[in-house]
């Protein structure tokens, strides 16, 4: 066991934020004497370079608590996961440091349109995302597991190509106006979509979804690639048009 100050020695972390983790539940004590001097054994030790790990991704520390404290919470898994945020922040560094040296090379000449593309995180935006979805005790998340558990490669081929097909559907009329009763059809279709073979997609988890089918990234890729261009923003434009 060691006291907080010998914790806080070896993982450069403040007394002062161990006591404020200690406060929101988020790294407890594995013991507290009668002086009341905090002790942590090896498995809160363990939890802490967790934490540590998340908030080098950026994590707030309320998802990092949900997600630790989610019942089907799997640390080897987190791990795996945490490796790979790890890995394509590393990979965008480097993107960045490449551009940077390039751009001092240049004498500060002006950047090309695609050079910006440097500075796009939103695939590792999109990752963590997903991550939070899978321990974070929401609801949508639980309802998910249950309606997919025992679910066979063909069926969630099967689902993932319906929902790609209605895309295709968007695709189709993505001339016409987001608020057209056909457009706005659509919309009710996707909606029902999801609800019967994921989540209950109520309007805020489609508003949200609709920020995420806009956003640049894997998600608008493959919309575009079902649709074509610009069936992402279409679909996007259309769901918030029906609020």
């Amino acid at each position: 066991m060691r006291t907080v100050r010998e914790v806080s020695r070896i993982s450069g972390v403040s007394v002062r934020t161990l006591h404020h983790y200690d406060a929101i539940g988020l790294l407890k004590p594995t013991a507290v004497t009668d002086a009341g001097y905090r002790l942590y054994s090896d498995d809160a030790l363990r939890r802490l370079q967790t934490i540590l790990l998340f908030r080098e991704l950026q994590f707030p520390l309320k998802d990092i608590k949900a997600m630790l404290d989610a019942p089907n919470y799997d640390a080897a898994a987190a791990l795996d996961m945490q490796i790979k945020l790890l890995t394509m922040q590393k990979e965008h560094i480097e993107q960045l440091l490449c551009l940077a040296r390039t751009y001092k090379e240049q004498g500060g000449i002006p950047m090309k349109p695609t050079d910006f593309q440097a500075f796009d995180k939103s695939k590792q935006e999109q990752y963590a995302a997903e991550v939070k979805a899978r321990w974070g005790n929401t609801d949508a998340y639980h309802e998910f597991e249950s309606k997919t558990a025992g679910q066979t490669d063909a069926q969630a081929q099967e689902n993932g190509e319906g929902l790609m097909r209605i895309f295709a559907e968007f695709g189709a009329i993505r001339t016409e106006s987001p608020d057209s009763p056909a457009a706005q059809t659509l919309v009710r279709k996707l909606q029902a979509y999801i609800t019967a073979h994921y989540y209950n997609c109520t309007d805020e988890i489609l508003c949200g979804l609709a920020e995420l089918y806009a956003a640049e990234g894997e998600f608008k890729e493959n919309i575009d690639r079902t649709g074509g261009v610009g069936t992402a923003d279409f679909a996007a434009a259309a769901i918030k048009a029906s609020r």
